[in-house]
């Protein structure tokens, strides 16, 4: 690590705590703290104590993770003032306060994948794509993860969802988690500004998700005056076309093409004998490119 990010610029407190900004978003809170092992761990930790002090869109956000974790318990770890790291705690709901299915839970993390694309697209400048089931991708590099944890059942109510996203922005070449990722100071962006960032994607965020509850969490429904969620995140998903190996617990694997997203948001492989397989987010260890034998490199991408 170099000395670099001792200097870097903390966020701004009073940017975020802007009250033009929190009620233009819907946000109830918005909590920033120096250092924590996870702010998805800690709010899961929290909504179970103590669940009416984090309402809908509730934010937490830190200036440094000591302890993060990505999809299927991965390590994910970035220096101090280096990169967005943030949790918003979910209740989903539409306009008359009706609890979405919860089957409609599987869309959250590709909704804030989708924020975050707009983010870096019109505030840094950046082009992304979105990798199923759960990165941002830059120019073939991850540049984000999100990761979607269903909180406890409470009373008897709908559970909460906490959705947790890390955004590489200061990192250095020689401080990326893994040599197939990327940061926003790589790509020669607009701004590296993590206060911008995070607001800009707070504020995607919340106006895709807004009109995803109030269309009860239909994918298929137009959302935010536009296309469907399941068009505009098939509309930018690296992904699909892609020959693809899936693999699953116990050394199991499906290789083929991966042609649509099904309403779930899962993805649907079609095997060289024409069957079509559904691969859950909750169930992929890995989805890789895959080339046949002979046909040059297979490519890698966790």
């Amino acid at each position: 690590m170099d000395d670099a990010h001792a200097q870097g610029a903390p966020l701004n407190r009073g940017a975020l705590a802007d009250q033009d900004f929190l009620s233009a978003t819907g946000i109830p809170k918005l909590v920033v703290v120096d250092s924590t092992g996870s702010t998805n761990a800690d709010l899961l930790r929290s909504v179970a104590v103590e669940p009416q002090l984090w309402p809908d869109l509730s934010v937490l956000t830190a200036e440094y993770q000591t302890a993060a974790r990505g999809r299927l318990d991965r390590r994910w770890e970035a220096p101090p003032l280096s990169a967005v790291s943030v949790s918003i705690v979910l209740r989903p709901a539409n306009a008359e306060g009706r609890p979405l299915a919860t089957q409609s839970y599987s869309w959250l993390s590709l909704l804030a994948a989708l924020a975050l694309r707009e983010t870096l697209l019109e505030t840094a400048g950046i082009p992304a794509e979105l990798k199923w089931p759960n990165d941002v991708l830059v120019r073939g590099r991850k540049i984000a993860g999100i990761l979607a944890q269903l909180g406890p059942m409470g009373d008897g109510s709908v559970p909460p969802v906490i959705l947790g996203t890390g955004l590489n922005v200061n990192l250095n070449s020689n401080e990326l988690p893994v040599p197939t990722a990327t940061s926003v100071t790589l790509e020669q962006p607009l701004t590296t500004d993590r206060t911008l960032l995070l607001k800009s994607y707070l504020s995607h965020f919340a106006v895709l998700y807004r009109s995803f509850c109030n269309a009860d969490g239909d994918p298929g429904a137009g959302i935010a005056g536009g296309p469907s969620l399941h068009k505009r995140v098939e509309a930018v998903m690296v992904t699909l076309g892609k020959q693809v190996r899936a693999q699953l617990p116990g050394d199991h694997e499906i290789i083929g093409h991966a042609s649509r997203l099904d309403d779930y948001g899962s993805l649907m492989v079609v095997d060289r004998e024409a069957r079509e397989h559904v691969v859950t987010a909750g169930d992929v260890v890995h989805l890789r490119p895959w080339t046949p034998p002979g046909q040059g490199h297979e490519g890698g991408y966790a």
